[in-house]
């Protein structure tokens, strides 16, 4: 057997455990499109509690629970606020515009991470050739911010920020839990700041498939059928909300492993030739400037050499994530990386 394959391309690479596909193997399951699969109205209702909203959704993707949030509570005219760097602006193919009609406000914040003077900034006067400023858009921790996260505190400062000037809020919360792993704030007291909340159940926390929008009874009945006209309703959908529910009450506490990992491969990349920065390590994603003399793509090339899978973002960088199916074997390999890296 030959040495381990060690791709860290994304954590939504992760494979089910024997435990996750035993609970979905034995999962009850029905037609969700006529609400009559329990497993799936059971994540539900699960998401819901522990965010201390009235309602949940569960959807095939993150970028369907971001873009049905965007779609329920605007209109066409409206506008979203949201940083430069956020994956709504980023990697969700103009969506607000596609589905929802809306035009969209980009603050440039430090690594992700926005103000409340921005977001005052950034709200339009009432005129007719002025967009309707209408919600915000905060995502946490910020993926092409290298894991980074918002403390609660700032949170709450950008929330109230929010509210004084009318503004809705949605919270892009694929990596939430990894966010909560490391403060130990509650999912309740986020969900008393935000109107809605995505979670990305296939990323970390190990689950193949889906994301649940959580959010208030109403927003959520109009999102159920946004879901739909998108062509995101469901069948025996409860195979993969099983998978969900047992990533929720078992994958949770190991994300500090991920992170762990992450912070030690980053010391040892500090030490090496073809490495010039690295940007802080908070969660389990770790973005590192190659050398000025070298590309990327060179980079991540090389590496492939070693047996590890990555993704050159730009010209410059590199990102790393660290998933459940990342183990101390595998770190070992990278901390065993040398300055000859092309030899």
């Amino acid at each position: 057997m030959g040495p381990p394959i060690i791709n860290l391309t994304s954590d939504t690479l992760t494979k089910p455990t024997s435990g996750m596909l035993k609970a979905m193997m034995q999962a009850e399951v029905g037609d969700d499109v006529f609400r009559q699969d329990p497993t799936t109205a059971a994540l539900e209702r699960k998401m819901a509690d522990m965010f201390g909203h009235e309602a949940a959704l569960f959807c095939p993707s993150g970028t369907m629970t971001n873009q049905i949030a965007i779609k329920a509570q605007t209109q066409p005219l409206d506008e979203i606020l949201c940083d430069e760097l956020a994956h709504i602006y980023r990697y969700e193919l103009g969506g607000y515009g596609f589905h929802s009609g809306v035009s969209i406000h980009v603050m440039r914040g430090n690594g992700g991470i926005v103000t409340p003077e921005m977001v005052t900034a950034g709200v339009k006067p009432k005129a007719d050739w002025n967009p309707n400023s209408k919600l915000l858009c905060l995502e946490n921790s910020i993926n092409m911010g290298g894991g980074i996260y918002y403390s609660f505190d700032q949170i709450k400062a950008l929330t109230e920020t929010a509210r004084t000037h009318g503004l809705k809020t949605h919270l892009d919360g694929a990596r939430l839990f990894n966010v909560l792993v490391e403060t130990g704030d509650t999912p309740k007291a986020y969900g008393q700041q935000f109107n809605s909340i995505s979670i990305c159940l296939s990323k970390g926390l190990g689950a193949p498939v889906g994301s649940v929008l959580i959010s208030d009874a109403e927003t959520i009945s109009m999102s159920r059928r946004i879901r739909k006209v998108m062509g995101g309703g469901m069948r025996q959908s409860g195979f993969l909300a099983a998978a969900g529910i047992y990533a929720l009450d078992h994958h949770i506490d190991r994300l500090k492993e991920d992170h762990n990992r992450a912070r030690r491969s980053a010391s040892k990349l500090s030490g090496l030739s073809w490495v010039a920065e690295i940007l802080p390590v908070k969660t389990n994603i770790v973005i590192f400037r190659v050398a000025d003399h070298l590309r990327a793509k060179d980079v991540e090339t090389a590496l492939v050499k070693k047996n590890i899978i990555c993704l050159a973002i730009s010209e410059q960088y590199i990102r790393w994530v660290f998933h459940l199916d990342i183990n101390d074997e595998m770190t070992a390999v990278i901390e065993n990386l040398t300055d000859d890296l092309f030899s």
